[in-house]
């Protein structure tokens, strides 16, 4: 064991954080920060004991374990200056330091959502049979998240490489653990999950570095997740701006007597490992070694990236792929889906399908079908953890697979939203570009199914304002598939609405070498008297209710819903001068909304010429009758046209 230089690493760790306050105090810092100070021992120990090919996921409070991952310290500094010399551009922040370099996936400003992400890591590896473990490092507020148990129910199940490592410092923000967790040992809560699992002094920097290495050594050679809870003890404030003001000075001084660096020194000297002076000199040039690097970054404080530049790490660049049309033969929308998911699991090993009773069940309206018979075990069923699940989706994404997750019903998407928002679609930018997800989430939405208010919702509005995210809503079996192959192989998330109404309809399907762009309208018919624009059911039902005015009209169906494809909207108004938009959704925020923004303000808008037809502003109920009545009819888009077409 190399103590000098464990010693050493938290010494760094200190007085970065250390460094980062006198920052603060000179008002050179924006924004805020969590600091570590009295739990270095637990990143020294974990660091000390992780080989090359293990990657971590630490929590927002994330600087000491960059630091004993050898983190470069002028690019955290600069980093948390949110200048272009950052570890991610000055993009992440304090925050969110990712650093591929050396395996740090990056933390999670949003407690506990992170385990998720060192799951799917995890999961990653158990798929490609890659050595290393993963490490999913959080506080013990997360421990009252729900994702951690998704988690551990999923890792216990599927024989993860997974290290759960809990730093319970005593305080989530400013309450007490011991006040919100109802538990004598966080760690013992692991054992329902059947993991093993043991509470560590984490404060003993050599406690943990033995721990956490023989854990290591455990998983590798059981296939089994393993859990440890670290006591220690933040001596801070919770974050930049807290005063300390909900604990006593005498619990602060029974601490402070068992700081990590002080006891570790100690037993140095003690020990005859080094002397007093010994450790003073290492203690000063680690101190030279921060300031240094902190003066350094001062140097470029004021250089950040430009508006344009932040803007090109949204979306990573993807394959351009043109629309091409092989043979044709026919078949239902499902079939077409189905389709589409087999050839991209032929083509491509680093593809997987995950989701709830996908397998024999074939999937709750029977997309799947037996897809698992061929693919085995790349067709993963998933417990009833839609967070968990799409999470792990989004970590396994992260190491470069390609999987594609299905949410049974739309609504779910709801359960879903913490890693599709706050990672799938953010995970680039904040990495400065060191990471993509090149996920697909399939889901049925809609209504005409009589399944009630909490089965039938359109929510893909809800994501129509998150940067990051693609959105796809094909209305017909051959845009189906040829949508979903250019999804799979794009290289951000592609969220993919699949209409319930639409499952059984009738069409032309392509074959392997059908495609359509992501991002590209379709346009059919080439009336010049209107345009009539949609997409998914709705736009399915105009086009048959409208199907004998085809010379009259231009129909577009939008299909990609995000990016929104404004050219052909404009360049077909332009010429139509008249609009029908149609959708399934209620009008607030929707893409109906977007559309008509667009429209109205071009030169060539005549006030009238344009009409939205939505969904009633109501959850949808289950009788029919009433279901019909807040959809948008046949007869409904056929007395708009007709009246457009008067004008």
């Amino acid at each position: 064991m190399d103590y000098i230089s464990l010693f050493s690493s938290m010494l760094r760790s200190r007085y970065f954080e250390k460094e980062l306050e006198r920052l603060s105090e000179n008002g050179l810092i924006y924004g805020t920060y969590h600091l570590s100070i009295g739990q270095e021992a637990v990143a020294a120990g974990l660091a000390a004991s992780l080989s090359d090919e293990d990657w971590i996921v630490p929590t927002h409070r994330c600087h000491s374990f960059n630091v004993a991952r050898s983190s470069d310290l002028e690019a955290m500094f600069a980093e948390v200056l949110g200048t272009r010399y950052g570890l991610c551009k000055g993009l992440g922040g304090s925050m969110h330091m990712t650093d591929t370099d050396h395996n740090n996936l990056g933390s999670s400003a949003v407690v506990g959502s992170g385990i998720g992400l060192a799951s799917g890591i995890a999961l990653a590896k158990k798929l490609k049979n890659e050595d290393g473990i993963a490490v999913a490092i959080f506080g013990d507020g997360a421990s009252s998240r729900g994702i951690l148990y998704e988690v551990m129910n999923a890792a216990s199940l599927w024989h993860l490489p997974l290290l759960f490592l809990l730093e319970n410092n005593q305080y989530g923000m400013s309450a007490a653990s011991g006040k919100m967790i109802a538990s004598d040992g966080i760690h013992k809560r692991a054992e329902g999950f059947l993991i093993p699992h043991e509470c560590i002094d984490g404060n003993d920097v050599i406690a943990v570095q033995e721990a956490v290495a023989s854990a290591r050594e455990r998983i590798v050679r059981e296939h089994k997740p393993y859990f440890i809870e670290a006591m220690t003890y933040r001596q801070c404030g919770h974050s930049r701006s807290d005063k300390l003001l909900y604990r006593t000075h005498e619990e602060e001084e029974e601490w402070q007597k068992k700081d990590p660096i002080a006891i570790f020194s100690a037993f140095l000297t003690l020990s005859g490992i080094a002397t007093k002076e010994e450790l003073a000199a290492i203690e000063d040039n680690v101190r030279d070694e921060v300031r240094s690097a902190a003066e350094s970054a001062l140097k470029h404080k004021d250089d950040c990236l430009s508006l344009s530049e932040a803007e090109c790490y949204v979306c990573a660049p993807s394959p351009k792929r043109k629309a091409s049309k092989g043979r044709l033969h026919r078949g239902t929308y499902r079939e077409a889906v189905r389709e589409g998911l087999s050839e991209i699991l032929a083509s491509d090993e680093s593809a997987f399908l995950m989701g709830e009773d996908i397998a024999v069940y074939g999937g709750c309206f029977g997309v799947t079908g037996d897809l698992y018979k061929k693919y085995g075990n790349r067709v993963i069923e998933t417990p009833v953890s839609e967070e968990g699940f799409t999470s792990m989706a989004v970590g396994a994404a992260a190491m470069g697979m390609h999987p594609i997750v299905e949410l049974m019903y739309g609504d779910f998407s709801t359960l879903a939203s913490d890693p599709v928002i706050n990672h799938a679609a953010k995970l680039r930018f904040m990495s400065g570009g060191q990471l993509s997800c090149p996920m697909v989430l399939r889901t049925p939405m809609g209504g005409l199914t009589g399944h009630g208010a909490q089965h039938t919702q359109s929510l893909e509005t809800m994501f129509l304002s998150i940067p990051g995210l693609k959105i796809v809503a094909p209305s017909d079996p051959y845009s189906a598939k040829a949508l979903l192959k250019s999804a799979s192989e794009d290289a951000n998330p592609v969220l993919f609405f699949e209409h319930k109404a639409l499952y059984d309809k009738q069409g032309d399907i392509g074959d392997e070498k059908t495609y359509l762009p992501l991002g590209k309208a379709i346009v059919t018919g080439s009336g010049d008297r209107l345009s009539v624009i949609g997409y998914s059911r709705a736009f399915s039902a105009a086009s048959d209710a409208l199907s004998d005015l085809k010379d009259e009209i231009t129909f577009i169906d939008l299909a990609t819903i995000k990016p929104l494809d404004k050219e052909t909207i404009v360049s077909s108004f332009s010429v139509t001068k008249k609009a029908l938009i149609v959708q399934d959704t209620p009008q607030e925020g929707s893409v109906g909304e977007m559309v008509l923004s667009l429209l109205y303000s071009l030169p060539c808008y005549i006030p009238g010429s344009v009409v939205l037809l939505s969904a009633s502003s109501l959850p949808l109920p289950p009788s029919r009758k009433l279901e019909e009545a807040v959809l948008i009819s046949s007869s409904r888009i056929r007395e708009a046209a007709e009246s457009l077409l008067t004008l």
